[in-house]
């Protein structure tokens, strides 16, 4: 359940690199135990977002506090109130599940007298336990991605973050992972902050802030985004879509968007638009389809562009943010 505690708050924040602004002046609010999605192309500022809220970088202005410790002044006591799940793996493969989890707890100063109990809990929570004697090395990605949360939240964080949690795995597996997140969210009720690029993924969150251009362009549950597009998403193809184009925006009065190589139509209402479409087109029509409104029309409504995969950069730019965060908890 959502509670009205603010947990992380974020005023004004920038962030320069000389004369780049990775973040120009980001204001959020999340709640506690609150599922928070955050959306955004390459070089949007995701990334340099959660940098500066889990106390890997420091804000050029604004401020941000998490668990209500400002992340500039106290990132220690931040740091022991979070936990953090990075895109790229980072489990020893020659361990085993459980012998991950004892070194993390040492890592993280769970007191001795806890550490098995913590450690069976969370082997227990993300149906680990008839595993957590194998080396890593014989894991599953599904499996290594939950170990990887367990590892999370073995010292018991308010806030959990993570970055594209089911990145390469395959649809079922996904569905499964936030199965596990969503029981943890009920039994602990963690705040839960994550990216993904996967718009099916984002429909798990409460709230989703799509970023763009280091800016938060707009906020809300699903639903709510979804309802900017307003109506429903006609989408069709032809041999001559300049000219199909012209006669949609001249007979019908809308203006269609070229996508993929197909002509995309936001209309109140699709039922009754397709015929009058089919009827008063004079060039050839291939193919035509009706949908409701998903995210990826919010998306590409937004900032006129696709969302997809992490470039090189943004994840070389993640792995160095894993080093230096392994780094302070040493």
């Amino acid at each position: 359940m959502i509670g009205t505690e603010v947990v992380i708050q974020a005023q004004g924040l920038f962030k320069r690199y000389g004369k780049l602004e990775a973040v120009r002046g980001i204001d959020l609010e999340i709640h506690a135990g609150e599922i928070f999605g955050f959306l955004g192309p390459n070089g949007a500022g995701k990334s340099t977002t959660i940098s500066i809220l889990c106390t890997l970088l420091k804000p050029t202005a604004g401020s941000a506090q998490v668990a209500g410790i400002d992340v500039a002044h106290d990132p220690a006591r931040v740091r022991q109130r979070i936990g953090l799940v990075f895109q790229d793996p980072s489990l020893d493969d020659q361990l085993t599940g459980r012998e991950n989890l004892e070194f993390h707890a040492w890592i993280y100063s769970v007191p001795a007298a806890l550490r098995r109990q913590r450690i069976d809990q969370m082997l227990d929570l993300l149906q680990l336990s008839d595993r957590a004697g194998s080396q890593v090395r014989t894991y599953s990605g599904g499996m290594k991605r939950r170990l990887e949360i367990a590892r999370g939240m073995l010292h018991q964080p308010q806030i959990l973050f993570l970055d594209e949690p089911t990145l390469g795995l395959d649809p079922q597996t996904r569905r499964n992972i936030w199965t596990h997140l969503n029981d943890l969210r009920a039994r602990t009720g963690v705040t839960i902050f994550m990216t993904t690029h996967y718009m099916d993924e984002a429909e798990y969150c409460d709230r989703i802030g799509i970023i763009d251009r280091g800016q938060i362009v707009a906020l809300g549950t699903p639903d709510q985004l979804k309802a900017m597009v307003g109506g429903d998403v006609v989408t069709m193809t032809s041999t001559q879509p300049e000219a199909a184009a012209g006669e949609i925006q001249q007979l019908l009065g809308v203006t269609p968007a070229a996508e993929n190589g197909s002509l995309r139509m936001e209309v109140p209402d699709g039922k009754a638009f397709v015929p009058r479409l089919v009827r008063e087109l004079t060039v050839p029509v291939d193919t035509i389809s009706l949908r409701r409104p998903s995210l990826d029309d919010v998306f590409l409504k937004l900032t006129g562009r696709a969302i997809r995969d992490e470039e090189a950069g943004t994840k070389d730019q993640m792995r160095a943010m894993a080093s230096r965060w392994m780094g302070r908890r040493r």
